[in-house]
């Protein structure tokens, strides 16, 4: 079975995705700040630069898209079936990497929360991010 785009379609595809800053990132973003809560981004002093720190909670946000992460499970992962061995050992070692990070994270006295891209569609986006916002707050008066 070959690839449905030609090679410099596939080329263009490929470009546009980006590591940070992201429009689900965007979302989280937006949504944290709008209910008071003030994060740092990207920050590269952490493990694996997380998409959202927040300081004041001990908290960091990873926002992982289904694909790139490997969302078992999520009906919006699926292995690819062009270049299979490729795309194996390429979300493999993002598993590995995720994890470890996470791991370092944790030991380090963070807590990691991951939101995964298909929590943020419409129908469901408001749950996922008013959940997200009482995780937060209940996780600072557990502190005091």
């Amino acid at each position: 079975m070959s690839d449905v785009h030609s090679p410099d379609v596939r080329s263009y595809n490929m470009s546009r995705i980006h590591g940070k800053d992201t429009k689900p990132e965007e979302l989280v973003r937006k949504y944290l700040f709008s209910k008071g809560f003030r994060y740092r981004k990207n920050d590269s002093r952490l493990p694996g630069k997380p998409d959202i720190v927040l300081p004041k909670y001990k908290t960091v946000i990873f926002v992982n898209g289904c694909f790139w992460h490997v969302h078992e499970g999520c009906k919006d992962f699926f292995w690819p079936k062009n270049n299979a061995e490729f795309w194996k050992e390429k979300l493999g070692k993002n598993i590995i990497r995720d994890q470890h990070n996470y791991a370092l994270l944790k030991q380090q006295g963070w807590r990691v929360l991951i939101i995964w891209e298909c929590e943020l569609k419409p129908l469901i986006r408001e749950d996922t991010l008013s959940r997200l916002s009482e995780e937060l707050k209940g996780s600072l008066s557990e502190d005091c």
